[in-house]
């Protein structure tokens, strides 16, 4: 009797089968998103949050603001070493200043005058010594104050004439890399200014804010998480029977609490490596304890919502 029962029952099976078809599996999974966190890039106290949770914002739009008086204080300095490094270089340039030469100047028109005076004494007592009303000595003493003067005219003369040159190649290029670095600093503290204004990189719904005005935000941890409405995605597990059946863009129907019908999924990644529930013996019996890990993106935007349960049926 036990034999006639499981034979009829395997023949109703067939009949069934042949007439409606083997039914799909279903498949448990449920909804991820990959959140976009907003986060300083140094620390500092929030001066102000200008979203909350559930608000729809638009790319580029200001989220939060840091206090920046250390960074607008550093800024400020940074451009003025670059007003200093480039009046030097100008300096370089252009010769010494004005002033320094009028000095230069002054002094040598002073020492043409003596030198006039000079030989005028050092020709009367050379004149006088022919007379023999003066000494050698006094005539020697002359010219060698005639030698002194001409001396000083040479070296103011030369004085001049480099402190009417520009500066010399390498501190030129000395001038100029003072220049270029502190422009480069000036950038780096531009930067570090802008920085305290976080605005969002993309548009999509503030789904967590996890600091607020008057709190102190450390360097890298997230002040507010978006989601953006392209970032959700279906996780579910296939037997490790099944798994060599799945392909790359393979649909998936998508069913749960409340959604819309006719919600489809595309197969977006299948993983290599299994998931199981240690201790496991690999058996062929032991096979079907094997999951693997799928993702499937969810198109366009949704209502699902990340951690919400749902049922995937592969589509024919």
């Amino acid at each position: 009797m036990s034999e006639f029962f499981n034979s009829a029952l395997a023949a109703l099976a067939a009949i069934y089968a042949s007439f409606f078809g083997t039914p799909e599996p279903v498949y448990n999974g449920y909804v991820e998103a990959d959140f976009v966190y907003i986060a300083p890039s140094m620390p500092g106290k929030i001066t102000d949050i200008k979203a909350e949770e559930g608000d729809a914002i638009t790319e580029g739009q200001v989220l939060v603001i840091l206090d920046d008086r250390t960074q607008r204080a550093a800024f400020e300095a940074a451009k003025a070493r670059v007003a200093e490094a480039r009046a030097n270089l100008d300096n370089l340039q252009t010769g010494s200043r004005e002033p320094e030469l009028e000095v230069i100047r002054s002094s040598l028109a002073r020492a043409q005058a003596e030198r006039v005076l000079a030989k005028k004494t050092l020709d009367r007592s050379t004149s006088l010594l022919e007379r023999e009303l003066v000494a050698q000595a006094t005539v020697d003493t002359h010219r060698a104050d005639l030698d002194k003067i001409e001396a000083e005219i040479a070296e103011l003369k030369a004085r001049l004439q480099v402190a009417e040159l520009p500066g010399r190649d390498a501190q030129l290029a000395a001038a100029r890399a003072a220049v270029d670095a502190a422009v480069a600093e000036t950038d780096r503290a531009r930067s570090d200014l802008d920085d305290r204004v976080m605005a969002s990189p993309v548009s999509g719904r503030v789904e967590d804010v996890l600091f607020y005005a008057g709190e102190f935000a450390t360097a890298g941890a997230p002040v507010l998480s978006i989601l953006p409405p392209n970032r959700r995605k279906v996780v579910f597990f296939l037997p490790e029977p099944e798994r060599i059946s799945f392909k790359l863009g393979d649909r998936l129907e998508v069913s749960c609490d409340g959604c819309p019908p006719g919600l489809e999924v595309a197969v977006t990644f299948v993983a290599t490596d299994p998931q199981y529930t240690p201790p496991i013996i690999y058996s062929r019996e032991e096979r079907a304890r094997l999951v693997f890990r799928a993702e499937a993106h969810i198109d366009g935007d949704s209502e699902l919502m990340p951690g919400q349960p749902v049922s995937l049926v592969r589509k024919q």
